[in-house]
């Protein structure tokens, strides 16, 4: 990458992901950024043991005690290594961001929140019980990041069994309101101001590749233009694909960095699905 782009470059940059926040995004990204702090917590149940009483003729002896078969023990706490690692990727990164949270929600795409949000609709979000996220960066990164300098972004949640298999079985519903939707809002272009409008698509392209269910979210969208003369404002951005896997009560959301293929996603998934089998209930 150089490090003097043109001013042409930087304009398309800056603009290939223009879209237009509305208070409530605005809101969302700022609970998110408030609770994804360092947290490390454990929680313990205590199992309370219940003995029976006997009761037989006191000439008999009491019948023997069956044991009891025991559970397997549940897992609460996401550990490091139900993540994905360094040696995962085929070349040398760095882990950046590693943060940890109580009750977020399972954000999938902050833009589809917008959209439904925008309809009167509900976010469609699950919300976790515990959660995990972290960016992979290449080593020797700058200190100061970029969206483009990430090269795997990837969110792992618990929730309840029932939510987790619910959060892939509504998918197509929570995405279907916004199979094509229009944003409209204000620009500024260098001197340049007006009211703009990009169109934005989203589909569920694939299922069931990794883990116990798996689906690929798209994300296309049109060129900005100005509302007024049509006039575009900046080119398209460039076609995003999320990844959600479920692993029994674990999902992650998995998104690669600008030169990622939806095939090395979909390989990335696999990894991902077996890298949670060491925190998934039921274990794998």
């Amino acid at each position: 990458m150089r490090d003097d782009p043109t001013f042409v470059e930087r304009l398309q940059r800056d603009l290939r992901d223009v879209r237009w926040l509305d208070p409530e995004e605005i809101r969302s990204r700022a609970r998110r950024r408030s609770q994804r702090r360092i947290v490390v917590t454990t929680v313990v149940l205590a199992l309370a043991g219940v003995s029976a009483v006997a009761v037989a003729n006191p000439r008999q002896s009491p019948p023997p005690v069956q044991p009891v078969a025991s559970a397997a023990p549940t897992r609460h706490e996401i550990t490091t290594d139900a993540l994905l690692q360094p040696a995962d990727l085929p070349q040398q990164v760095d882990v950046r961001l590693s943060q940890s949270g109580l009750g977020e929600p399972v954000l999938l795409d902050h833009l589809l929140a917008a959209c439904r949000a925008s309809q009167g609709h509900s976010d469609g979000w699950q919300v976790s019980i515990l959660s995990r996220s972290q960016t992979l960066v290449p080593k020797r990164a700058s200190a100061i990041l970029t969206e483009a300098d990430g090269l795997v972004t990837q969110d792992l949640f618990r929730l309840t069994p029932d939510a987790a298999v619910q959060l892939l079985a509504t998918l197509d519903d929570v995405v279907a309101p916004c199979a094509e939707w229009t944003s409209v809002g204000g620009y500024k272009v260098g001197g340049a101001t007006g009211t703009g409008a990009a169109t934005h698509r989203w589909t569920v392209v694939q299922r069931g590749f990794a883990g116990d269910g798996a689906a690929l979210l798209r994300h296309t969208g049109s060129p900005p233009v100005d509302q007024r003369t049509g006039e575009p404002i900046g080119a398209a951005p460039p076609p995003t694909t999320t990844a959600v896997v479920r692993v029994g009560d674990l999902i992650t959301v998995l998104s690669l960095g600008q030169a990622g293929t939806e095939l090395e996603l979909r390989q990335l998934a696999e990894v991902a699905a077996r890298r949670m089998c060491v925190a998934a209930n039921p274990a794998c």
